[in-house]
């Protein structure tokens, strides 16, 4: 019971991807798209912090998290675009560069570990709460756009360490929190065993 209520967590940001689509393409008050933001930021933060409490936060449902999420913000890119295309315009180079660290990370980590990588890293959080509130900001109040600006930075940084943490990890791990601690891990993963 409690693994499926994780799992209907993580699924629900799937769901709402086309919903927020859906009603910026309708015409929905800027309020309740950024409501369906703040549901998805809500359900992102305690699927996770239940998961751990049921001691039911395995692998594939870090992972599945993560794809979530990618889901459901590129959702937002499309609900900003149909609201608000002078504002991605203006930040289109961000924009690139955020997908092309994006794509390389996930082709990267696909060629390296046979599927994409799940960290969750303390920068990944931080971009995700960045965004979350500059989202809300631009879609119900007409105001943030700067901090559009500043998660698109975030999210470029947040790849490239992303990328590192691949590229120094010998195999898969999921939720390793900085790059100093993959680098850590690291050593321990290629310590060789010691016979008895």
């Amino acid at each position: 019971m409690q693994a499926t209520t994780t799992w209907t967590m993580v699924s629900l940001r799937v769901v709402l991807c086309p919903v927020i689509v859906w009603g910026a393409h309708a015409g929905w008050d800027g309020r309740w798209l950024g409501l369906i933001v703040l549901v998805a930021l809500i359900d992102d933060i305690f699927d996770g912090v239940l998961a751990r409490r049921w001691a039911c936060d395995t692998p594939a449902l870090r992972l599945s998290d993560t794809l979530a999420d990618t889901v459901f913000y590129l959702g937002v890119v499309i609900a900003l675009w149909m609201r608000e295309p002078q504002l991605l315009r203006g930040n289109w180079q961000l924009l690139v560069a955020l997908f092309a660290t994006e794509a390389m990370r996930y082709g990267f980590d696909f060629w390296k570990f046979g599927k994409g990588a799940s960290y969750h890293t303390y920068l990944a959080k931080c971009w995700g709460l960045v965004m979350a509130v500059a989202v809300i900001g631009v879609l119900s109040f007409g105001g943030l756009q700067w901090l559009i600006t500043v998660s698109l930075v975030l999210g470029i940084a947040c790849n490239t360490e992303g990328l590192a943490m691949s590229v120094v990890l010998p195999r898969w791990k999921n939720d390793v929190k900085t790059l100093g601690a993959a680098w850590r891990l690291r050593k321990t993963m290629t310590k060789p065993a010691t016979g008895v």
